[in-house]
């Protein structure tokens, strides 16, 4: 069975056609809905770009993390550091 999508990626692949050149002729084909939802189904539309913003913005709450608190009760940073057999 022909898939046109494989024939596209191994006319990139073989150099008939750059990546760049086939992005570009896709999106020119694209509708901008289709842009809009092929972007938000991969996780990059302005709406998931705000999401890595906010975790940047991290507020620390005073408490400790996990590992400080882990630090403070064993001392060190491997779980089974010491004389174990």
């Amino acid at each position: 069975m022909f898939n046109s999508r494989d024939e596209a990626l191994e006319l990139v692949e073989n150099g008939v056609v750059t990546a760049e050149s086939m992005l570009t002729m896709c999106l020119k084909y694209m509708s901008t809905d289709d842009v809009a939802d092929m972007l938000d189904c991969n996780e990059l539309s302005s709406r998931f770009q705000e999401d890595d913003e906010d975790e940047d913005e991290y507020e620390d709450d005073g408490q400790p993390s996990m590992y400080e608190e882990y630090q403070d009760l064993y001392g060190g940073d491997d779980a089974y550091e010491g004389d174990y057999i």
